[in-house]
């Protein structure tokens, strides 16, 4: 079975649930996990496991969706009306949107909290489960995604260097891609060269899909990218330091860079990774 059709099942199977009479929020919850999405993070992490440990695939599944409600939590937070005002995600309406702002707010936090449970509960040694959680923790927090958003949000109207574009767009983007691919080398317990390897990788692409999503933020309607377009004037996005052109050569040299890393895994991982992320490298051209 593909990777992303097992995950997919897995998914949906295993939404979270509120146990109350609440007469919105289980449904609030899962809304947004149910309509889709790349999944790219999650398969990250069960391309590395697939690629060494073909045999813990299965049991890690529960921490690839942790990974998955994390990314989802921070997809909410991020569209609420005091951050991005978003009224579009995954091709269907944001969660404030739909049912109101605290609703939003309580589901991101929820999604956030239960990302550990799951990774607490997954059929993993408790060493290798702490690294996950340490490593997600940081990574999708304080020293990471949370920093990002942060400097994000900060300054608006203001305009950053290319270093400090960089650092805020690693942080809130990239770090939490690099995280994918190293927690499935944890789960493998590969060496620290390659986790450090998969990392390293992974802060590339995640850099290289902010790129790409400032592009397409610039040259997309809302119903073609299925989220909400046109809405970075006052941010600190590639296009508006670099100019379309500039994003898109920027672009193009970071995708080779890629490509070159990628190729020099070894020819499972290669195979893996390549099967994941050719629609992905160059889809700002």
């Amino acid at each position: 079975m593909k990777l992303q059709t097992l995950f997919e099942e897995y998914l949906l199977n295993h939404l979270p649930k509120s146990q109350s009479f609440h007469p919105i929020f289980e449904k609030a919850l899962q809304e947004m996990l149910s309509a889709g999405g790349k999944r790219f993070r999650p398969l990250l992490l069960l391309s590395v496991v697939q690629s060494y440990e073909s045999l813990l695939v299965k049991n890690a599944l529960p921490v690839a969706l942790g990974v998955e409600l994390l990314h989802t939590y921070s997809l909410i937070h991020d569209d609420l009306p005091a951050m991005d005002d978003a009224f579009l995600r995954r091709g269907y309406p944001t969660l404030h949107t739909t049912y109101d702002e605290v609703t939003a707010i309580l589901v991101g936090d929820a999604l956030n909290t239960h990302s550990f449970n799951l990774i607490a509960n997954a059929p993993l040694s408790s060493d290798v489960k702490i690294e996950l959680i340490k490593l997600l923790s940081q990574d999708g927090g304080i020293d990471g995604m949370i920093i990002g958003q942060a400097i994000d949000c900060y300054f608006e109207n203001q305009t950053l260097n290319l270093e400090q574009l960089e650092f805020l767009h690693i942080h809130k983007t990239a770090k939490l891609i690099a995280a994918s691919l190293k927690m499935g080398a944890i789960i493998c317990q590969l060496d620290e060269a390659i986790q450090k390897d998969l990392y390293s990788f992974g802060l590339d692409i995640g850099l290289l899909f902010q790129i790409q999503d400032d592009i397409i933020d610039e040259t997309q309607t809302s119903q073609e990218a299925g989220k909400t377009t046109n809405n970075d004037a006052s941010k600190n996005s590639f296009i508006n330091l670099l100019g379309l052109n500039g994003a898109k050569k920027s672009a193009n040299d970071l995708a080779s860079k890629c490509e070159a890393q990628l190729n020099g895994f070894d020819d499972a991982l290669q195979n893996h990774l390549k099967i994941l992320l050719e629609k992905y490298l160059y889809r700002h051209l």
